[in-house]
């Protein structure tokens, strides 16, 4: 598990919103609201909301710095 500053990729977040796939479940009605990744798949939920309070991204430095 990671724990600090978060090195974000920019082909990996287009690659993230472009793919196939997530034309294919956002066109087709199929996404589930938020909050139900806990249904969806419990164990992926739980490692990203460690990840997620352990980890930082630049670009949420620059927003708290200049707030």
């Amino acid at each position: 598990m990671k724990i600090g500053l978060r090195k974000s990729s920019l082909k990996k977040r287009l690659s993230a919103r472009t793919s196939i796939k997530r034309q294919i479940v956002h066109r087709s009605g199929l996404k589930m609201p938020r909050g139900y990744g806990w249904l969806r798949n419990p164990k992926r939920a739980l490692y990203n909301k460690v990840y997620n309070k352990t980890t930082f991204s630049l670009t949420s430095l620059i927003k708290k710095m200049f707030k």
